[in-house]
């Protein structure tokens, strides 16, 4: 899960302690003995990254406060990017667009359907910026494939092209967005913005 540049909330193990409902100690011992992720200060003491706890939490079944759940529909849980355009200027911009956004980032990218589809087997992006118009392999076919694949675990995708007439049909192949080109990409990031937002609201109520 990459880390953005907000503020990361990090927690002692006495407050990881009183999160679960066990003694000081008993958190100290999850983490020496491995089950929960931690650092050292310069000082000795332990502190765990709220990402950290929230899988140990999770993996354990335990009860999630509302500190957490709010950290939660706040980040951003985006580690792998893949970025489908046969216009290779347009797709570099957008890469360098995306690396300022987030720096952890690993980003993909395709010139055509084909590449596409391999890149996406073999690296399973969490968000995909998809040109609609593409050789061989058109954007339409291709989000469809992505939908259906079940190696690829339900991906953002935004659809992009020069036409708003493509709009309708890329978003009825199941894409979760669509920017008419030329966007910029304070426009990008806003839509990246809220589709996270929206998406995790989803998970809570599920």
């Amino acid at each position: 899960m990459a880390r953005t540049d907000k503020k990361i909330r990090i927690f002692s193990a006495l407050e990881v302690a009183n999160i679960c409902g066990v003694v000081n100690q008993t958190a100290i011992n999850w983490i020496k003995n491995g089950y929960l992720k931690a650092f050292q200060t310069p000082g000795g003491q332990y502190r765990v990254y709220s990402e950290d706890l929230i899988n140990f939490l999770q993996d354990r079944g335990m009860r999630m406060p509302e500190e957490l759940h709010k950290i939660l529909e706040d980040q951003l849980l985006i580690d792998t990017v893949l970025i489908v355009d046969d216009e290779a200027e347009l797709n570099n911009t957008i890469r360098k667009g995306l690396e300022v956004l987030n720096p952890e980032w690993t980003i993909y990218q395709a010139l055509d359907g084909f590449e596409a589809g391999k890149l996406s087997v073999a690296n399973k992006p969490n968000l995909i910026i998809l040109d609609v118009e593409l050789p061989g392999v058109d954007g339409v076919k291709l989000c469809k494939s992505f939908r259906e694949e079940s190696g690829i675990p339900s991906p953002l995708i935004i659809g992009i092209s020069g036409k708003n007439t493509n709009e309708e049909a890329i978003l009825e192949a199941g894409a979760d967005a669509f920017l008419c080109k030329p966007f910029d990409i304070p426009k990008l990031s806003d839509t990246i913005q809220d589709l996270l937002t929206k998406r995790n609201k989803q998970k809570r109520l599920t």
